[in-house]
């Protein structure tokens, strides 16, 4: 694999964990706010 193509996979990871972790921060905040 090339140098571009790893870098690409790295960004991509990274933005799905990160929507994954606002996610679920976001349902945190909400249940707080809620209670």
């Amino acid at each position: 694999m090339s140098g571009s193509s790893i870098a690409m996979m790295i960004v991509g990871m990274v933005i799905i964990w990160g929507g994954l972790a606002a996610s679920i921060a976001n349902a945190v905040i909400k249940s707080k706010r809620a209670n």
